[in-house]
């Protein structure tokens, strides 16, 4: 269970880093984006958000594999 934990723990670092580049690096492009992404309807959200889970999934099984 540690183990699980400690990996989980990596994972939610890792995605923190990842998220964390972008307003790092160019504000002002990430700003523009947030603006669409609040200003898109709540169907393309959810696509979007099945792809990045099912793409996060894919990569997982591959890594893992």
């Amino acid at each position: 269970m540690h183990e699980l934990f400690q990996s989980l723990l990596v994972g939610i670092s890792l995605l923190l880093i990842v998220e964390g580049v972008m307003p790092f690096l160019m504000p002002d492009v990430w700003r523009k984006i947030m603006i669409k992404a609040v200003s898109s309807s709540s169907v393309n959200l959810r696509i979007l958000g099945a792809m990045s889970m099912f793409l996060g999934l894919l990569l997982l099984y591959i890594v893992r594999s």
